[in-house]
């Protein structure tokens, strides 16, 4: 009885524990299933974010300039890794320094984040090992020069944008990140869940860019050269198409690494005589000057009432026509001429060429320039904005507004982007030709044109003709100011080139920031020019359409245009066999063609450029004769009393035959 009754206690004590299981297991799978399950998710899984690429940047001619590719971060923890032979051979092989695997073979060390960024597929095995954890990323590679990267930007450690392009059209750039659900085995090796595939990435959109890649270098070495030589403090360049605005090269030199961005855009200066086209252009436009009208600049000195300095000439000119004046760069045969514009007339032309404002370029910081109203104008400023002073302008906005001589009157909105393709390869946008307004008719465009011709060919630019081929352009030397004030002797001397003259395919500007070796753009931007006009040229692609080109030689040239037939064995060094087809045949478009020079041709050679000799100490006779022996014809005008001086200066290069005045206390 007593037997039966234990028998009873125990099933029923037996019964009770497994009724208690049975509402344990009930509650936990039941009530609390939910929580449990989501811990053990937390524990066995995570969220993993996948990086999406961004998109490529290209130039016009589809070369890659900046693209991503799969990279991983690693750490390890020591103490969880059971291959450890295999370890130090795979890191071996990843290049990591012999210190960072001995920490990694360390068992006192927790945890080691492993140096720098590995690629996918080369740290596949390392990823796959246990105790050691990726965490996957993008890296931004760039195969561009230093000075295009100021232009492009770049991207941080976390692949956020930095500056340049790479912030302002980021929202263009940058993809959809995604996201996997990785799992843990017992072993503690992870991988993604099969259940729980996640999300794939979007990658962002490339960027077909405008600029040409081998006219960009072909530009900064010109930049970079002549800043060494000249022993100036920077300088800038643009080159653009005039008829599109697509720009095809920028480059920016500056002393600290750290200011050379695109400065073509952000720094504006003064830009002194080539200004001067544009009061021209409005005097034709508006009919205030004919072929035949001239002004008097008389012994090239001009006393103006409340002006503490007169205006000078360098070149003495005399009664000389419009034409004359931009060709020689009189200042007072421009204040002269623009006395017929009124200050609103003066303002609006300057208003509508583009100045003042910004071109609407997508760069962060771009510039305005300053073009102030004239109410704030003082009584000087009707006879300085002529000259190109108390107005500043970037680079690029000089740019745009030559480009109006070379299209037609008409001002362009620049572009940067070509392009804009989806990871589907589809086109996604494409630049259009936009014109902000018809600045001059064509007619006054292209006399203007013309007369910037003449310029290059016998005025103060010669120094940039380029053999063969019809140049237009004009030369400044303002003065330079260092926080608001001129400096003495310091210049910013600029050239702004059309090329060719004739079917513009071109419109350069370089402007030099105070060189040493001379203050004139005769001598500094203007050679700069030539330099990369000629290396365009010759180039393999620097963005030129070649078969019109071919119908652009200088009419007083005797060049005969040939094709080449090119050997393809030797293409990629260079090398070709030419064929020659005769002037006037015609040239397959896209197909490079050579310039050769026959004998040479009978007519009147270009003036020579020659230094004006130093006269200083001389008498009035040994000083004139000095003068007519360098080639040069003299004319003597009332100067102040001592040794004598001469306009052009002593030291600047003037053509032979220039008139040089000699200033003597007589």
């Amino acid at each position: 009885m007593i037997r039966s009754s234990r028998i009873g206690l125990a099933h029923s004590v037996l019964a009770l524990f497994a009724v208690a299981i049975l509402v344990q297991a009930a509650r936990v799978q039941l009530v609390q299933g939910r929580g449990w399950r989501a811990q053990a998710e937390r524990q066995q899984t995570t969220d993993k974010v996948v990086p999406a690429h961004r998109g490529e940047i290209l130039d016009v001619s589809r070369r890659v300039l900046a693209q991503s590719h799969e990279v991983v971060r690693v750490e390890i923890a020591p103490r969880e890794i059971n291959e450890r032979k295999k370890l130090r051979t795979v890191l071996a092989k990843l290049k990591v320094e012999p210190s960072v695997i001995a920490k990694a073979l360390d068992t006192t060390n927790k945890y080691l984040v492993v140096p720098g960024r590995f690629r996918t597929s080369d740290a596949a095995q390392l990823v796959a090992m246990r105790g050691v954890h990726s965490f996957p990323s993008i890296e931004r590679t760039y195969a561009v020069s230093e000075g295009a990267k100021g232009i492009l930007g770049n991207v941080d450690a976390d692949n956020k944008p930095v500056g340049g392009l790479e912030l302002s059209l980021d929202s263009i750039l940058r993809g959809k990140a995604g996201t996997a659900t990785m799992v843990r085995d017992s072993r503690g090796r992870g991988r993604e869940s099969p259940t729980a595939p996640g999300t794939a990435p979007v990658s962002g959109n490339s960027i077909v860019l405008t600029l040409n890649a081998d006219l960009q270098e072909i530009a900064e070495k010109a930049l970079a050269d002549a800043v060494a030589r000249m022993n100036a403090e920077g300088g800038d360049i643009v080159i653009l198409d005039p008829h599109t605005g697509e720009i095809r090269a920028m480059a920016s030199r500056r002393p600290d690494p750290r200011q050379t961005a695109a400065t073509v855009l952000t720094e504006p200066f003064e830009p002194g005589s080539t200004f001067k086209p544009f009061m021209a252009a409005a005097l034709i436009d508006r009919g205030r000057v004919t072929d035949t009208d001239s002004v008097d600049t008389g012994n090239g000195v001009l006393e103006v009432d409340g002006r503490k300095n007169p205006i000078r000439d360098d070149h003495f000119v005399g009664k000389a026509p419009l034409s004359v004046v931009l060709r020689w760069s009189s200042n007072i045969g421009i204040v002269k001429f623009s006395s017929r514009l009124t200050p609103r007339e003066k303002y609006e032309t300057i208003r509508d060429f583009g100045f003042g404002t910004p071109t609407g370029l997508p760069y962060p910081t771009e510039s305005g320039g300053i073009l102030r109203a004239p109410k704030s104008w003082s009584a000087q400023s009707p006879i300085s904005l002529p000259m190109g002073y108390e107005v500043s302008v970037t680079p690029l906005q000089l740019a745009l507004a030559y480009s109006t001589f070379a299209n037609g009157g008409e001002l362009v909105e620049p572009a940067l982007v070509k392009q804009v393709i989806g990871p589907d390869g589809s086109v996604l946008y494409e630049h259009q030709r936009r014109v902000v307004r018809r600045v001059v008719s064509k007619a006054t465009a292209d006399k203007v044109r013309h007369m910037l011709l003449d310029v290059v060919d016998e005025g103060t630019a010669v120094e940039a003709a380029i053999d063969n081929f019809m140049l237009a352009g004009k030369t400044g030397t303002p003065r330079s100011t260092v926080h608001g004030h001129y400096v003495v002797g310091r210049y910013n001397p600029n050239f702004v080139g059309i090329f060719p003259a004739d079917n513009p395919q071109y419109v350069i500007v370089v402007k030099m920031t105070a060189p040493q070796s001379s203050i004139y753009a005769a001598q500094t931007a203007a050679p700069v020019t030539k330099v990369i006009l000629q290396a365009a040229v010759a180039a393999r692609d620097a963005a030129l359409d070649r078969a019109k080109l071919a119908t652009s030689v200088h009419p007083k040239s005797d060049t005969v245009i040939t094709q080449l037939a090119v050997n393809p064995s030797l293409e990629d060094s260079g090398l070709a066999r030419r064929k020659a087809v005769g002037t006037g045949d015609a040239v397959t478009p896209g197909v490079p063609f050579v310039v050769s020079l026959p004998a040479p041709p009978e007519r009147p050679p270009r003036k020579s450029m020659r230094s004006v000799p130093d006269v200083h100490g001389l008498v009035l006779r040994d000083a004139v004769r000095t003068l007519h022996s360098a080639g040069f014809k003299v004319q003597l005008a009332h100067g102040p009393s001592g040794a004598p001086a001469t306009s052009p200066a002593a030291g600047e290069l003037a053509p032979t035959g220039t008139v040089v005045r000699l200033l003597f206390d007589y």
